[in-house]
């Protein structure tokens, strides 16, 4: 029997957008085009400049307490002859987090690991049969909190993409889809969204990115993966 889809907290997509963020000026330029390569990306992340990231947590969700719990996903960058590309995944709707969301894939920091990029990796074949001997790793990301407790590592790596193309096999009992975006479309912020959505009876108001991609379907990234998008876009801009 097919476990049943999870009922989402809130819908992101009905959530009012942040008044606040739309001045072209707040949202920033978009990353040029020419650091967005393969061997930008190699130098950047190979020589990283003085910067802050915008967002570090997406704020702890009622009765989720205790310390964090340590995970790690991949970033992975297709080194593809039109461009680089983000590869993304659609979580299984019966997940007991995020389910049915966008997300990179990975998961949580085993004892087996040598360390973060090591689990990345791992969930990675895991999750999508993406081997480890494709990935180039070429940095990290600032730490990142989510909402149901996850202090995460979000691990960079460029992925080579061989002549026949790339064979993922997603893991249906994890992965419902999995699907590429242009990161000239994620590095510009004319693509980015902040929505608004007020909590505990209008006392408290909680933001969030978001980053809606028209691929062969509506794709609604946001929450975390959006927010560590949106600082790798402040990474490359600095």
């Amino acid at each position: 029997m097919t476990p049943a889809a999870r009922r989402p907290l809130l819908d992101p997509e009905v959530a009012a957008p942040d008044p606040a963020f739309a001045d072209p000026a707040v949202r920033g330029s978009r990353v040029p085009e020419e650091a967005l390569r393969p061997d930008a990306l190699r130098r950047r992340f190979g020589l990283p400049p003085a910067w802050q990231p915008e967002v570090r947590t997406d704020g702890r969700l009622p009765g989720r307490t205790g310390a964090a719990r340590p995970a790690a996903v991949l970033v992975p960058l297709l080194d593809r002859a039109e461009g680089v590309t983000v590869l993304l995944t659609l979580r299984a709707g019966h997940l007991s987090d995020h389910a049915g969301q966008v997300s990179f894939p990975g998961g949580r920091i085993d004892a087996a690991d040598a360390d973060a990029v090591g689990a990345a990796l791992r969930e990675s074949e895991e999750e999508l049969g993406l081997p480890a001997t494709r990935v180039e790793v070429i940095g990290r990301l600032p730490l990142y909190e989510t909402a149901t407790g996850y202090a995460v590592t979000p691990v960079v790596g460029l992925v080579r993409v061989p002549a026949a193309g790339l064979e993922l096999r997603p893991h249906p009992g994890e992965v419902d889809e999995a699907f590429e975006v242009p990161l000239a479309f994620l590095m510009d912020p004319r693509n980015h969204e902040r929505r608004v959505v007020e909590a505990g009876g209008g006392r408290e108001r909680r933001t969030f990115y978001a980053m809606p991609y028209e691929g062969a379907r509506r794709y609604f990234i946001w929450g975390a993966t959006a927010a560590m998008l949106r600082n790798l876009y402040h990474f490359l801009r600095a």
